[in-house]
């Protein structure tokens, strides 16, 4: 509890910084900065302008039990993450033409109400996504990347997770089904997403300015999920590869209100490593399965493109003869800037379903998470988002499965 409260208070001071320093002109809490901390005198964007562009940030997530079908209570658990970066442009740095790397240093710490509550036991999503691998410091982004062929050909290799490329998605929702590359969500025991990274590569082609192909290999090693090998940097343990490919078409449509992006994925992986079958125990097959993401603005606020209605569904299927998770899809809808007043706000509200593989249990069948969040833009560096979810089915458990509300905030800044 002492450490509860300790980042709680943190988290409160945060929010009356952002709301109690609207008055002051610059530098340090001026809301208008993009950072907390300021420019540093002007500093921090004379480092940028010769390439380098450092990034320091938090993430913070409360989760408290409002009420349950079948347990009472209502505990409260809070889990965080710093961040740590540095983004090199080494074309202005050393003259390394269309060059740039990435360091990431990450540190996860706190309890998530999902591992805690005698309600939400088996949860197969999260309540705060920001907990787990590994409540530890960990090297998250050690890449180099470069470009070709007048920019069309991106070859980026180094240590880096499926995530950041393939199957990517906002996180703007706390729910684990709600946020970030799904296929990592239910795939979890081979695919690494954030903040777990292992040694990779990536190539890119685009095909035009709005579509793109692109193909990685990624080393699928257990030793990396260890809390004491946040840092490892070897390749001992490695027991195969994950390997993904992907189209990508990111179109401006004029659906009469001006051109409006989106964003259309379509990727399939296959794994070299061996995966225990889960009807006989004693047989290997390798895990695959396939993706779609789509996301699309769908209206301008009064006119501004940055403002306005966007829909996003996703869909993940994986192979049922070695996966606890047959498919999972999500739908949603976010709305930015929904009021004159405020702008820079944003609301959200989505859906999940995942189903379960009854080879594992004939009792599992699928589990349910809705989210609905408001995110208030306090300042250009803080973001805080109040949100309500519910859990149906826990642990997809149709018959018998609990049903829970989960009241939360999701707080992020930027220093």
């Amino acid at each position: 509890m002492k450490d509860l409260r300790s980042r709680l208070n943190l988290c409160i001071s945060l929010v009356l910084l952002g709301c109690g320093t609207q008055t002051n002109a610059a530098g340090a809490f001026d809301p208008q900065s993009p950072w907390m901390f300021g420019d540093w005198n002007g500093e921090r964007t004379a480092l940028q302008q010769k390439g380098y562009d450092f990034n320091f940030g938090y993430t913070g997530e409360l989760a408290n039990q409002w009420d349950a079908k079948y347990h009472s209570g209502h505990p409260t658990q809070y889990a965080d993450q710093f961040v740590l970066g540095a983004h090199l442009d080494l074309e202005k740095i050393a003259g390394w033409k269309d060059t740039e790397a990435q360091i990431t240093v990450t540190e996860r710490n706190g309890r998530s109400l999902s591992q805690r509550s005698e309600a939400l036991a088996g949860h197969l999503s999260s309540t705060q996504e920001i907990w787990g691998r590994g409540q530890t410091w960990r090297l998250t982004d050690f890449w180099i990347k470069k470009k070709f062929l007048d920019q069309k050909l991106d070859v980026k290799v180094g240590r880096f997770g499926e995530g950041e490329d393939f199957n990517s998605f906002d996180c703007d929702f706390q729910n684990l089904a709600l946020c970030g590359s799904q296929v990592g969500n239910w795939v979890g025991d081979q695919w690494y997403n954030w903040p777990v990274s292992q040694w990779a590569a990536r190539v890119k082609y685009n095909v035009t300015p709005e579509v793109f192909a692109q193909v990685g290999v990624y080393e699928y090693n257990p030793e990396n999920l260890k809390r004491g090998k946040g840092w490892n940097m070897s390749t001992d343990g490695s027991k195969g590869a994950i390997i993904p490919l992907e189209v990508v078409w990111q179109p401006k449509l004029d659906l009469g209100q001006g051109a409006l992006p989106g964003e259309y994925r379509a990727g399939y992986y296959y794994s070299t490593a061996d995966a225990e079958e889960i009807k006989n125990k004693t047989e290997t097959d390798h895990k695959q399965g396939g993706w779609i993401v789509l996301k699309q603005q769908l209206t301008a606020h009064k006119g501004d493109v940055n403002r306005g209605l966007t829909g996003f569904i996703n869909v993940t299927v994986h192979d049922s003869k070695t996966n606890s998770v047959k498919n999972m899809q999500n739908i949603g809808l976010v709305y930015k800037g929904p009021f004159d007043a405020r702008p820079k706000d944003d609301i959200g509200v989505g859906l999940a379903r995942i189903e379960a593989n009854d080879d594992v249990n004939k009792n599992l069948d699928s589990e349910y998470n809705a989210e609905i969040y408001y995110g208030v833009h306090a300042t250009n560096w803080l973001t805080v988002r109040p949100n309500i979810q519910y859990v149906r089915n826990v642990g997809a458990y149709d018959h018998r499965g609990e049903n829970v509300w989960v009241g939360g905030i999701k707080l992020v800044t930027a220093f």
